[in-house]
């Protein structure tokens, strides 16, 4: 077995660990003692992967959920994309839950801010480059915050909400608002420059 295989496996052991802990106990309350325990590996091995827990249930996330979203077109799969973080979200509700109650609602957008913020920015360019108009970077930086936050806020928002909220109604609107808002300005930015 390569490094790299046997690094993963430690890392998704760990990853585990960690699951099946949040299912008994708050996030706060869980010690690298008892994850290494758990995976019969040592600190050592585990600050070789991890600085802290908190780095431990980031990895978790990106690779359970983030990483499988880069994997979209999201200019073409909008909801599809939406649908899977919503699933995601379902399947591991203590694990969210827990998070949440635990670090709270800032911290749990701080972990997905970087990742988030990537796949915003990713959906701006694809959508600059199917209207051949470029926006100012400031407008672009101030743009990608603007829907990062809102997705996020959404998406936080509908996790504790989600019996009083139609999931597939959530769906076509977060999708709804970024398709036709981002194509709306970034329209009216190339009617702009062309002076139409």
């Amino acid at each position: 077995m390569k490094n790299e295989e046997i690094s993963y496996n430690t890392k998704k052991a760990l990853s585990e660990a960690l699951k099946q802990a949040m299912k008994h106990k708050p996030f706060q309350k869980i010690t690298v003692s008892e994850l290494i325990q758990a995976c019969h590996v040592n600190r050592k091995t585990f600050y070789y992967h991890f600085a802290d827990i908190y780095a431990l249930l980031k990895w978790t996330f990106e690779q359970e959920a983030i990483g499988v979203v880069r994997s979209f077109d999201l200019i073409v799969d909008y909801e599809e994309a939406i649908t899977f973080i919503m699933d995601y979200i379902e399947e591991n509700e203590y694990l969210i839950n827990c998070a949440y109650d635990s670090i709270g609602r800032d911290e749990l957008k701080h972990f997905f801010y970087a990742d988030f913020w990537a796949l915003v920015v990713s959906i701006i360019e694809q959508t600059e480059r199917m209207t051949r108009t470029r926006l100012e970077p400031d407008y672009k930086e101030f743009l990608s915050q603007f829907y990062m936050e809102a997705i996020a806020g959404m998406m936080i928002n509908w996790i504790k909400e989600r019996e009083h909220r139609d999931r597939q109604v959530v769906i076509r609107y977060i999708a709804d608002t970024i398709r036709y808002s981002l194509l709306g300005i970034l329209r009216s930015k190339g009617n702009q420059t062309t002076g139409k």
